[in-house]
This record gives C-alpha cells, sequence and structure tokens, in this order.
C-alpha cells in the first residue's frame, strides 16, 4: 500500500468544502481512485473515466447495494403518501392533543427514544424517528438539522450498544476467526460499557433534547429554519392511521422479515432485505388505504409516489456514489494502509486511542463503519493476542471509531438516510453535527488514553 491511496478521500473533502458539492466531490474522488488503480501511461484519464462509469455499474452487481438503492427510493414514496393522506398532520394533531408532545423537550426525547427504541437496524431508526418527528419539530419551529443530528446520534450508538441485531451479528462473526480466554461472544458484550464514544454521543443528544441549548451551526441553523417552517404549507388534517398504519407495518414487517431472513433467529437476520421488504409492504399498505378513502385515483396515487420518489433522487445519488467510492478504497487499499500507518513501536496506552483514530478516518474516507471494523479487527486481535491486551477495551475502541468517523462522513449512508428521514440537506446535516461528533471524539480519545494509562 502507498500513500497516494489517501488522495481520493482527501480529493472529496477538499471539494466538498470547496464547492459545497457532494455529488461532483464523490465522482472526482472515484475517478481519482479509477486513475490509480488504471496503469500509469497513454490513455489514462480515458482508462479513468470508463473505470468510473463501470464502478458504478458493478455496484448494481451487488445485491446488498441495490436493495439499499432500492429502499432509498421507495421510502420517498411512503412519505409522499403519508404527507399527502393528511396522516402526519393528523398524526401531529394527534400526539399534542394526547399530551405527548407538549414543548420542545417532549418533542426531541420522543425522537431520541424512536431512534433508541428501534435498534434492530439503524436506517430503519433514523427512517422511523424522522417521520414521527418531522411534523412536530415544524410545529414548534425546531430546525430539520437539530432532528437529523438527534436521530442520527441516536441510531448507530445505540445500535452498536445493545448489538442485539445486524451490527452484533456481523462483530461477532469477525471475533469467531480467533481464539480468546473468553468465547468470542462475552469479548463483544464486554465492548458495551468501553464503547465511549457511542455512550458520549448519547448524553449529548440527551443534553440537547434536555436543556435546548444548541452550539455552533447547528444553533445558526436553527435560527434561519423558523421562517421558513412559518412559510411551509401544510396538507389538511384526515385521519392519523394514513401516517400509523403504514409505520407500523414498516416497523412490525421488519422484525418479521429479520426473523425469516435469519432462519428463526433475529441476529441472523438480512438487514438489507428486511428494510426493503417492510418498506415496500408500508408503501402497499399506504397505496391500498389511501385508494380505499375514494379520496385519490390510482392515476394520482402513482403521480404522488413518483414525485416522492424524485425529491429524494438526489440524496440517492449520493448514496449510490458513496458506495461506488467505497468499492473503489477497498481495491486501492486506503483502508488497509491507514491501519498499517498505526504501526508497530506504539505505547502500549496508546494502543486503543490509535486504534479509534485508524477507524475513525477508515470510516470517514469509506462511508463505512462495517467496513472499518472488517479492515481493523484482524488488525487489532493479533495485538491482542501478543500483547495480552485486554480484548473488549481494543474492540471496543475500535467500534467506537468507526461510529465517530461514519458521524463525520459526508459519505456515509447512515448520513445520507438521516438527512432524507429529517428533510434535511445533506451538507447542512453534516456541518451541523460534525463540532458535536469532534467534541465526543476527543473527549473519547482522552477517556481511553487515561484508562490504557491507569489500567495496561
Amino acid at each position: 500500500m502507498e500513500w497516494y491511496s489517501l488522495l481520493p478521500p482527501i480529493v472529496a473533502v477538499v471539494i466538498v468544502l470547496w464547492k459545497k458539492e457532494v455529488i461532483l466531490a464523490l465522482l472526482l474522488a472515484i475517478f481519482t481512485s479509477e486513475l490509480l488503480l488504471s496503469e500509469f501511461g497513454g490513455g489514462m484519464i480515458f482508462h479513468g473515466a470508463i473505470g468510473t462509469f463501470e464502478r458504478i455499474v458493478d455496484i448494481f452487481g451487488s445485491p446488498g447495494n441495490t436493495r439499499i438503492l432500492m429502499f432509498s427510493l421507495i421510502i420517498g414514496a411512503v412519505l409522499a403518501y403519508m404527507r399527502h393522506s393528511g396522516g402526519v398532520t393528523a398524526m401531529v394533531e394527534y400526539v399534542i392533543s394526547k399530551g405527548l408532545g407538549k414543548n420542545k423537550r417532549q418533542v426531541a426525547f420522543m425522537a431520541n427514544f424512536t431512534g433508541m427504541a428501534i435498534f434492530i437496524e439503524s436506517n430503519l431508526s433514523v427512517l422511523t424517528a424522522g417521520i414521527v418527528s418531522r411534523g412536530l419539530f415544524d410545529r414548534y419551529k425546531m430546525s430539520r438539522a437539530t432532528l437529523a443530528y438527534i436521530i442520527d446520534s441516536s441510531a448507530a450508538p445505540i445500535c452498536i450498544l445493545v448489538l442485539l441485531n445486524g451490527w452484533g451479528a456481523f462483530v461477532l462473526g469477525l471475533l469467531s476467526n480467533y481464539e480468546f480466554e473468553q468465547s468470542a461472544a462475552e469479548v463483544m458484550w464486554g465492548t458495551i460499557l468501553l464503547n465511549f464514544y457511542p455512550i458520549i454521543a448519547l448524553m449529548m443528544v440527551w443534553y440537547t433534547a434536555f436543556t435546548g441549548n444548541l452550539h455552533g451551526p447547528l444553533a445558526r441553523s436553527q435560527s434561519s429554519a423558523v421562517k421558513e417552517i412559518e412559510q411551509k404549507h401544510e396538507f389538511e388534517p384526515t385521519k392519523a392511521r394514513f401516517m400509523f398504519v403504514p409505520l407500523i407495518t414498516m416497523v412490525v414487517g421488519m422484525v418479521g422479515f429479520m426473523f425469516w431472513t435469519g432462519d428463526g433467529t433475529l441476529s441472523a437476520g438480512s438487514g438489507s432485505k428486511s428494510v426493503l421488504y417492510a418498506t415496500v409492504s408500508a408503501c402497499l399498505v399506504a397505496y391500498i388505504m389511501m385508494l380505499s378513502s375514494k379520496r385519490f385515483t390510482h392515476h394520482q396515487l402513482v403521480k404522488i409516489g413518483f414525485n416522492g420518489m424524485g425529491e429524494l433522487l438526489p440524496l440517492v445519488t449520493i448514496v449510490l456514489l458513496s458506495l461506488t467510492l467505497g468499492a473503489s478504497l477497498k481495491i486501492l487499499g486506503t483502508g488497509v494502509y491507514v491501519a498499517q500507518i498505526v504501526g508497530d513501536s506504539l505505547p502500549i496506552f496508546l494502543i486503543a486511542p490509535m486504534l479509534f483514530l485508524a477507524g475513525a478516518f477508515i470510516a470517514f474516507s469509506t462511508g463505512t463503519s462495517w467496513g472499518t471494523f472488517a479492515i481493523l479487527i484482524p488488525i487489532g486481535v493479533p495485538l491482542i493476542q501478543e500483547l495480552g491486551l485486554p480484548p473488549s477495551f481494543i474492540i471496543a475502541a475500535i467500534l467506537g471509531g468507526g461510529v465517530f468517523g461514519d458521524h463525520c462522513s459526508p459519505i456515509s449512508d447512515t448520513t445520507a438516510v438521516s438527512a432524507i428521514a429529517s428533510g434535511c440537506e445533506l451538507l447542512e446535516h453534516v456541518k451541523t453535527q460534525l463540532p458535536y461528533a469532534l467534541f465526543g471524539g476527543a473527549l473519547t480519545l482522552i477517556l481511553y488514553t487515561l484508562y490504557g494509562i491507569a489500567f495496561l
């Protein structure tokens, strides 16, 4: 691996900061990666351009990637049906009438609780929390960026802490390839209290929800959002069931399909299959309910559905290009190179902090925390075995680093879905969440260093 494998993510970050354009940044980063993968010489630019298009095409060769893209489009139709039916507005009125959303604090905690309660799959978690809370946030003139921050910083942290989901099954599968004094499951469960970043991230969300205090770009986003929200037209309220029933269908369907795809074992289920099947089911239920109400014709519903998908097309394009860049960087070896520069000759107490930073950089550069785990766990485990380090402590640093980098990355699929779910622009979400993530990451780094000095 060579230093130049870092160029594509650097290009992506520079273009995003310079032009404030994510799609262009991703395309140029993929092109840079493909240039480096092509043989240097005549026609290199041509081969780099062709390689870029072919890499995008190859993404659809993965069933998991295709399901993610289909889900990201279909959810646009579901959201459109919920809005046009008047169900979202009615649901907001119902929640307020029952005293469940009487003030900003309750609304913020509701978004946080919903994001935490559905810990089966992170994308479903942020999606459900966003759908439930969008109308309430608008009602109390709370910015969509605040909603995006709350649900994004609730979903992934709780998924990596609870581990009774696909995340846990994936980590357990990686750990099962190695011999420890404890079982792989015991090592995994031991990471929970030592996984400092997601714990800090949740605590910051609770602080934000309880006090209502916003800092940095998020505070400015809140002040600029009030006028936009005041001018927004709402669909007339009808019945809350037009939102509630499709939503329940999606959540229950997700659980059911996780069991079904896992042959009766929840943690063994396929997240990509389950979330797609559940979303399609919710879309079908919403369509049937609206058609049965006789307020909409089939042609109107088809138009509403496709318009809803069209609204999400830019974000779906970002998800597609993010997956493409991740695939290209994997072949280029960017993640492995970053892991290797953590290097030898580190003092023992700095190993966990450095693995945390390496995990953060890999996840930030590639947009995938799962890919980060797959790269770093095979590097961290030999360190554990050779130096006699506590397994759960080192694995926790890797897991937390992946989530931290994911929270900072504009090319993470969870970041994009959080923006979709909240109705916030992607760059606005990244910009407003970044200071919180960086503060949590810095505090985590200090804690890992102090823990290493005290106990290693």
